[in-house]
């Protein structure tokens, strides 16, 4: 892996295994994001819609704006949505697919990103991959997304990015799922790139095991601290968006935290700070303070397609 010497040593709190997980997934998420925009062809620019003054700033390029993927972003988690497209292509036997499928379930009953369940999901990824090139996953990986991931995405979620994409903001997903795969989730929703965890691989081949650590809790926090560091971006004009108390770390980081159909923890603490909160579950609509107005019609697009889709599910 490259020299990380862009960074610049600072004492953090988090352990050395968060920081080393977040700096090489900041590096990745940099590297990416500069090879998309050299392939980029020049295409006529979009119309900008009218929105609020207040946020996001149009043309501030001090700020950017970074999104957690699970349940935030998209419905689930994106592992598992992942390992359902490799069992199809036979990478691994039906039992594993059970146990991602309690794993996922876990998830969704829940509402909260649990440890101990996280950790055999990410055991398991690893030692589906082994061996398997990156080039071959980062492929999979695309019609995987078409295949389970495009009909998930939250459509008041994907408005929020999108307004700060129209501002003219870079928009990052911060994630603990492969960064192979979250570059594909941001490559096709138009965003900037994205920050996830990085497995180490040689000469092209997974190893079986990550750089550091997940790109969970702390390291998310690491990780964003480092690209806003490497990017030039005042973190006091940048915002974050997540639906996980496990994310507060990243949250406090930003000048504008949002809580996005927050856990029980996050809501709780999400009110005491006096945090934006928006809820695309079911029908309810939060504060509307400080979002553009394409956010707002997204949220309620987001609710109204989340209350349906349940009711047909109970049906």
């Amino acid at each position: 892996m490259a020299a990380l010497g862009w960074l610049t040593p600072r004492r953090r709190s988090a352990t050395a295994r968060s920081v080393l997980a977040g700096e090489a997934s900041a590096e990745a998420a940099r590297k990416s994001s500069q090879e998309a925009q050299e392939a980029q062809v020049s295409s006529p620019a979009q119309e900008i819609v009218d929105r609020e003054p207040e946020f996001p700033v149009l043309g501030d390029d001090k700020a950017a704006a970074f999104f957690d993927l699970d349940n935030t972003v998209m419905q689930g988690a994106a592992l598992f949505h992942f390992g359902r497209g490799l069992y199809k292509r036979k990478f691994f036997e039906t039992r594993d697919l059970a146990r991602f499928a309690w794993q996922q379930a876990w998830f969704r009953l829940a509402g909260v990103e649990d440890p101990e369940h996280m950790q055999e999901a990410r055991d398991s990824a690893l030692s589906i991959v082994k061996g398997h090139r990156v080039a071959e996953l980062s492929s999979i990986g695309e019609e995987i997304y078409d295949e389970y991931m495009a009909e998930r995405i939250w459509p008041g979620t994907r408005a929020l990015a999108q307004a700060h994409l129209d501002a003219g903001q870079k928009v990052w997903l911060v994630t603990a799922a492969p960064v192979e795969i979250a570059q594909v989730i941001a490559r096709r929703l138009g965003l900037t790139g994205a920050l996830g965890t990085v497995a180490e691989s040689v000469g092209g081949v997974y190893t079986g095991k990550l750089v550091g650590e997940p790109l969970h809790g702390p390291a998310k926090a690491e990780a964003v601290r480092a690209l806003a560091s490497a990017e030039g971006l005042d973190l006091s004009r940048c915002a974050a968006y997540s639906d996980s108390h496990n994310d507060i770390p990243m949250l406090s980081l930003v000048g504008h935290p949002y809580a996005i159909n927050p856990d029980a923890k996050l809501r709780k603490h999400a009110r005491a700070k006096d945090w934006r909160l928006r809820d695309y579950r079911t029908g309810r609509k939060a504060a509307k303070v400080g979002i553009p107005a394409a956010a707002g019609v997204g949220a309620v697009a987001g609710g109204t397609a989340a209350a349906i889709a349940l009711s047909r599910r109970r049906r």
